[in-house]
């Protein structure tokens, strides 16, 4: 199985600025308060959940912050790739309080 590599090939530069060029730069970020959040819980192969964040809006930078928090706060493990937040287990309560004590506006949604 191969992985999307979406840098086209770069592993590393050492130019202090070089900017990718697929990641869309947002000249007018979101707020927190104005960014509606939805936590869902999936099942992923093995019988494994996942509390995945959909809705974020901003730089992938800020979207790996608030990953890093999250995962923090729940002591697991979990990832930020393709618009979404993955974090291990189900934690939906615990995330959305987060969320909320941050200023976004989250809640649960599917099933």
């Amino acid at each position: 199985m191969s992985k999307k590599n979406n840098t086209g090939g770069l592993v590393y530069s050492t130019n202090p600025n070089y900017k990718l060029e697929n990641e869309p730069e947002i000249k007018n970020p979101i707020a927190a308060n104005q960014q509606d959040l939805k936590v869902w819980l999936e099942r992923k192969g093995g019988g494994k959940v996942a509390c995945v964040i959909k809705g974020f809006e901003g730089t992938m930078a800020q979207m790996e912050t608030l990953a890093k928090l999250l995962k923090n706060k729940c002591g697991v493990g979990g990832s930020a790739k393709d618009g979404e937040i993955i974090i291990q287990g189900d934690h939906r309560d615990k995330i959305i309080k987060i969320l909320i004590e941050q200023g976004y506006k989250a809640k649960k949604a599917g099933g």
